[in-house]
């Protein structure tokens, strides 16, 4: 064992769920540039193009996969493609997941409810499980989940999203756990308010920006992309082999108020 941590990812591969734009975006580009060649797990199979290119362009392999999460067999089917293509997956990032509209609990319909939860933790759940037989067999993985502060803390308008964030980070505890004998670390990271494509409008509101700011309550600022994407990398290095059944929370002080 070296004296010293490694964050170096080189001839692994890992699996990016919801790989596209926003935080799947900059994680795969962070992933890569640590070392790793990277499979993009894409809803709508002729996205990320770009991305694709830009990995290669880096000198990793990339790969883009059609990996619907609502569509449990096309899950299973995007995990035996990847292993067929790279010979092994070391590393899955749960970041697929979904956040409505703001609403009041009372007003949500059993379809909004489902759709939440049928995409945020039930996808989630079963991607983990399809990548964990995999790890299994070849002695062991990281698996990294995007969960969110939201899962720590009552968000007015949230209830539903904030539900499904904790009930990842529990799942992460479980797996870990459960998969821990087979040489699998599972953890999650939890972000604040990143500036993304999603996020923009909201944080197009003046007040709700100077809201934003003042809850993070530490450091005062919006998150980047490229904050999550560090944690993502950290956790799913040798430097984090100690590290399982943790949420590592990327919030700037937002929830140590």
């Amino acid at each position: 064992m070296s004296d010293y941590p490694s964050f170096r990812l080189d001839g692994k591969t890992a699996l990016v769920t919801g790989a596209a734009r926003g935080l799947g975006r900059a994680i795969s580009l962070a992933l890569a540039d640590a070392g790793a060649d990277v499979a993009l797990g894409l809803r709508v199979a002729t996205d990320a193009e770009d991305l694709a290119a830009e990995i290669e362009g880096l000198g990793r392999r990339a790969s883009r996969v059609p990996m619907d999460l609502l569509d449990l067999a096309q899950i299973e089917q995007a995990v035996g493609e990847v292993h067929a293509a790279f010979g092994r997956i070391d590393i899955l990032v749960n970041n697929a997941g979904l956040g409505p509209a703001e609403k009041a609990a009372e007003d949500w319909t059993e379809a909004e409810f489902d759709s939440t939860f049928d995409l945020n933790v039930k996808g989630l759940f079963f991607a983990s499980a399809a990548v964990a037989r995999v790890m299994k067999e070849q002695g062991g993985g990281r698996i990294v989940n995007l969960s969110s502060q939201a899962g720590f803390i009552a968000l007015p308008g949230e209830a539903i999203y904030c539900a499904t964030k904790a009930a990842v980070s529990h799942l992460t505890k479980c797996h870990a756990v459960e998969w821990g004998q087979y040489g699998i670390n599972v953890n999650a990271v939890a972000p604040t308010f990143i500036r993304t494509p999603g996020t923009a409008p909201a944080l197009a509101d003046p007040a709700f920006k100077a809201d934003v700011e003042e809850r993070i309550a530490a450091l005062h600022r919006i998150g980047e992309p490229v904050d999550v994407a560090g944690a993502v990398v950290y956790l799913a290095s040798p430097a984090a082999a100690l590290v399982s059944g943790t949420t590592l929370m990327v919030d700037g002080g937002w929830t140590a108020r």
